[in-house]
């Protein structure tokens, strides 16, 4: 089993900036890659950056150049610095941990508002 817990999120003006934490516990060993997902009112579930236990990343379109993905593995700890946030961007966002099996955990969300 393993536990993600999240933190950051909030309220932000467009083109301000956030960082979203997610620290994982328990089996982290069987852990793949880990992401964050993000979900709109009406929308489906959408990856939005993901990272895999040798670094490599990926992001979806929509915010490549202004989202980074990094991790600690000391801290076993993934972040999400979101920079120049629009109010599509506007979504609870998840964490998620893949495991080797390809079994997935998430987080408890963290809402993320872009309004002026």
């Amino acid at each position: 089993q393993v536990q993600l817990v999240q933190s950051g999120g909030g309220l932000v003006q467009p083109g301000g900036s956030l960082r979203l934490s997610c620290a994982a516990s328990g089996s982290i060993f069987s852990i793949y890659a880990m992401g964050w997902y993000r979900q709109a009112p009406g929308k489906q579930r959408e990856l939005v950056a993901a990272i895999t236990s040798g670094g490599s990343t990926n992001y979806a379109e929509a915010v490549k150049g202004r989202f980074t993905i990094s991790r600690d593995n000391a801290k076993n700890t993934v972040y999400l610095q979101m920079n120049s946030l629009k109010p599509e961007d506007t979504a609870v966002y998840y964490c998620n941990a893949l495991s080797a099996t390809r079994y997935s955990y998430w987080g408890q969300g963290t809402q993320v508002t872009v309004s002026s």
